[in-house]
Formats: structure tokens, C-alpha cells, sequence
């Protein structure tokens, strides 16, 4: 557990936001979709509303993406590039269902006058990608094992000009990075070890020994699909346990109720990707 050793500050973040407009559960390519199970889609947008209406009331910046009829998955916007500095490294998705939403990213960010590379290998963005500017001097954790393909830990590397050490995903609910770990400030991680191998299990240990640790009931809860100021960490309401310990590390929790997107296999973090200028 962390120990509380220094007055957490807030820092201003800049996210890209898609309404879940066209949101529904029309195929299954993660253990939590069920096509059977019918999703209220004005609620769905009731919470999303919430989460970004929280967002821009803790002082951050939200842009908002333009969702697209026929990608009912633009709603997990973290998955459509991953920005460093300035630069953007576009994913390519691995399931045919999403590969279109790949163009709608790169778009918003070329019309903007970002630097925006186009991959080669499969990726899926914040997905599998996280990025702490103060841990090592900038570093990048990347995962792989389930949808984001080993090289593109190489490619992004390249693109970005930041040390990537890549860790394998083991567990299919924990399929993305992002379910399984997430970054609560600059230099540090809150994240689940049994979603790892042993081998990343170890050099999670060895990089961040203050980090805060999950348990299963965490995960399992979406906990860890997190976004987080330095202060303030917003995240799924079910995860009473896991605020508890970031309270206790001395963090904010700001809990929100997203159970229908929760349906598409994703939370907090799938639903916001960071803009880095």
C-alpha cells in the first residue's frame, strides 16, 4: 500500500470524448459482451453525460469526437490513437467491427494539425498503451497478449521517441491494458497483478514499488478503467473497494455509474483518451 508522503495536486488534462449515440451490444469480441443482453440506450447516454459533465467540473477540457452510424464502439474512444507530446500514433484495430473507427481518429487529429503516424502493426491505442511523463523519465507501458500485437510496442517506441516495456495480458477479462492497470499521477500505477504474467508481474514490482495494488474484486468491477489528475480519480462506481485504498494513498475517488457501457466490455478509461499537446 501506498504511503501518503506528499500534498497530491491536481494537473489540468485535455480528453477526446464519442457519445454513445449508437451504442448497442451487436457482437461479442470480449468476454463481457452479450448480444443477448439488451442495453438502454438513453441511460447509456445519461451516464456518459455524467462522466463528462464530471470531467469538465474537476477543470479539465473535453473534446468531443462525432459518433458514426454502424461503429457502436466509438464510444471507447481511448482505443482510436495514442497521443505523446504532440504526436499521435493511430491504432489498427484487430476485430473488422472496429477497423473504420481508426479513420474517424485520425481525422479529428489531421484536421487539427496534429503529428499523426499511421501504424502498420495491430494496435488499439490507450488501450494497451499508458504513459507516465515523470516515472523514469518518461515512460511508456504497453500490453499485449489479446489485441495489440508485440511489435507495435517497437513501432510505437520509434514513433514516440519514449522507452516502452511491454507486459503480457494473460487473463481474456482483462484483455486491454487499461482494465488491468492505469496511471494515478505521473509516476505511478494503480493496477491488478493476476492479470499478468509472472515475468511482468516482476518488473511492475521492480518500476513502481509504491504502487497502489488491486485485488480481483477490484478488477472484476472495472476498477481499474480509471482516469486520474494526480488528485482526483474518477472511476466506476462499483469499485468501493478500490476507492477505499485510493483514498487511503491519498487520492480523491470520484465515483460514476457507467453499468451500460460496462455491457461492451469497458468503463472510465475505454471512454476517454487523453490529448497530449
Amino acid at each position: 500500500m501506498v504511503t501518503v508522503n506528499q500534498q497530491r495536486v491536481p494537473r489540468k488534462r485535455t480528453y477526446l470524448m464519442c457519445s454513445p449515440e449508437h451504442f448497442a451490444v451487436e457482437y461479442a469480441i470480449n468476454p463481457w459482451m452479450d448480444v443477448s443482453t439488451p442495453v438502454d440506450s438513453e441511460l447509456a447516454v445519461k451516464q456518459w453525460d455524467r462522466l463528462r459533465e464530471t470531467l469538465v467540473g474537476l477543470g479539465h477540457e473535453v473534446h468531443l469526437l462525432t459518433p458514426e452510424r454502424g461503429l457502436p464502439d466509438m464510444v471507447y474512444a481511448a482505443n482510436g490513437a495514442f497521443v505523446v507530446d504532440g504526436t499521435v500514433y493511430g491504432a489498427q484495430f484487430k476485430h473488422e467491427q472496429r477497423a473504420a473507427e481508426a479513420a474517424a481518429h485520425r481525422a479529428f487529429y489531421e484536421s487539427r494539425g496534429w503529428r499523426f503516424i499511421a501504424p502498420i502493426e495491430t494496435n488499439e491505442g490507450e488501450g494497451d498503451f499508458a504513459y507516465l511523463p515523470e516515472a523514469h523519465g518518461g515512460l511508456i507501458l504497453a500490453g499485449h497478449g489479446f489485441r495489440t500485437e508485440l511489435p507495435a510496442h517497437a513501432e510505437a517506441q520509434e514513433a514516440l521517441g519514449r522507452p516502452v516495456v511491454s507486459l503480457r495480458l494473460v487473463d481474456p477479462r482483462f484483455y486491454h491494458l487499461d482494465v488491468a492497470l492505469a496511471s494515478i499521477d505521473d509516476e505511478n500505477v494503480v493496477y491488478y497483478p493476476g492479470a499478468f504474467s509472472a515475468a511482468s508481474q516482476r518488473v511492475l514490482t521492480q518500476l513502481f514499488p509504491d504502487a497502489v495494488v488491486a485485488d480481483a474484486e477490484d478488477a472484476l468491477a472495472f476498477g481499474l478503467n480509471l482516469v486520474s489528475d494526480g488528485l482526483n480519480v474518477v472511476l466506476n462506481s462499483e469499485a468501493t473497494r478500490l476507492a477505499g485504498k485510493l483514498k487511503a494513498a491519498g487520492y480523491h475517488p470520484v465515483p460514476v455509474e457507467l453499468a451500460e457501457l460496462k455491457k461492451g466490455g469497458g468503463s472510465v478509461k475505454c471512454c476517454i483518451a487523453e490529448l497530449r499537446p
